[in-house]
């Protein structure tokens, strides 16, 4: 993949900051969106489309499957849902290993404890 050069740091980009940041023209995002699913900007109530920083590093991510690596369309979306999935399933087995290093016990015996003293006290 291309190196992506820095983003704003800003929550959402114009249509027109997103084709000025990633170089593709207005009607190109316009069509990718009703090509990638993946590519939804949020609406405004106006209408007006509003690019996340994610939004503009998919953008890059299809620039870069299209035309350096020459995907087809249909293959830019086959390689991106795969590529998403197996995002998940990383995140998925992260979350596993960190839930096995929750420390147990004591901590959590005190608060169950607490909660005991509490529902006796309210039952009085």
């Amino acid at each position: 993949m291309t190196q992506i050069p820095p983003i704003p740091d800003k929550e959402y980009f114009s249509i027109g900051e997103v084709s000025q940041i990633t170089l593709v023209p207005k009607h190109t995002l316009r069509y990718w969106e009703s090509e990638f699913n993946l590519l939804r900007p949020v609406r405004k109530s106006s209408g007006r489309r509003k690019y996340r920083k994610e939004d503009v590093e998919l953008v890059f991510k299809i620039k870069d499957l299209l035309y350096n690596q020459k995907y087809s369309i249909e293959g830019a979306k086959k390689y991106l849902i795969g590529d998403k999935r197996k995002k998940r399933k990383d995140t998925q087995d992260t979350l596993e290993l960190n839930l096995e290093r929750i420390p147990d016990s004591e901590f959590l015996q005190n608060i169950k404890d607490e909660l005991k003293y509490i529902l006796k006290l309210l039952k009085k």
